[in-house]
């Protein structure tokens, strides 16, 4: 079947089933051909749409076609700001559970994409893995209600927000031991049309599973969060808003893989490489 075979019969189910395909699964992407400009695109089979713009600023397609197997993915998020929420999943946490939000800022240039490595700076003594759920805002966001704080999730990718647990103990914030470049993996792609407070999550270390667990176990489900965030940040579109991760994580080196599997969206995969 054709590229254009396949899009037609979707669109031919659609009708005959009476599905609305602007609120059907989409997965867009960010990439990048022999190293020039990054692009936004929707990725259909195995071909890649480009956009005019980012998805949730309008973009559309502009029927200017790449395989996939062409380009190189790139991080499919662009946020000014990013927003982590610290021992949010009930697997992850000993006594009980906080009565607000843990939340923090890392600088949004610490984002690294499914092609990309994970860099272990040199002085880094013990850095861990941690599989997450991340949410990317839609619109502007400020005061919103939790009632109606689903409305401004645009969709979901998956995140591995590594630490650095030394630099997390003793330092007053945790910009360095959170944020450094090269820290946070974000993909493969920006999925719209799931319902992230059902979302099944699992990390794999070097192939062996290490974590597992369900955004249904959050303590602050992920709308709380955006409408808590809202209180006293404005959120924009494109901002990120992480979900905390599950379970316990372990010590990482150059040359390891982790991969963050999410039901509906994918697997994003990243090897460990010494820096600097």
């Amino acid at each position: 079947m054709t590229r254009s075979c396949s899009i037609l019969t979707v669109w031919l189910l659609a009708s005959v089933l009476g599905v609305s395909l602007s609120s059907a699964q989409t997965e867009y992407v960010r990439y990048s051909v022999d190293g020039g400009d990054i692009s936004w695109g929707v990725l259909e089979d195995a071909f890649i749409n480009r956009l005019s713009d980012a998805p949730y600023l309008g973009g559309s397609r502009t029927g200017h076609w790449n395989r996939r197997s062409a380009v190189k993915l790139e991080a499919p998020v662009d946020p000014k700001l990013i927003l982590m929420t610290a021992f949010n999943f009930r697997s992850h946490i000993t006594g009980d559970p906080a009565e607000y939000p843990g939340m923090f800022i890392v600088p949004a240039n610490s984002v690294v994409g499914p092609e990309d490595p994970i860099i272990r700076p040199a002085e880094a003594r013990d850095l861990h893995y941690e599989a997450e759920l991340v949410v990317v805002v839609g619109k502007q966001a400020a005061n919103v209600s939790v009632e109606d704080a689903p409305d401004y999730i645009f969709g979901v990718t998956a995140g591995n927000d590594v630490s650095e647990r030394v630099w997390q103990a003793n330092d007053i914030q945790w910009v360095r031991a959170k944020g450094s470049r090269g820290f946070n993996a974000v993909g493969p792609v920006l999925v719209t049309g799931l319902d992230e407070t059902k979302l099944e999550i699992v990390g794999r270390f070097n192939g062996k599973e290490t974590q597992r667990g369900n955004s249904s176990d959050l303590v602050f489900s992920m709308a709380y969060m955006l409408s808590y965030i809202s209180k006293y940040v404005t959120l924009e579109p494109g901002d990120l808003i992480w979900s905390g991760t599950m379970g316990s994580t372990q010590a990482m080196k150059p040359g390891d893989i982790y991969e963050v599997e999410i039901a509906g969206i994918g697997t994003l995969r990243n090897h460990v490489k010494q820096g600097m």
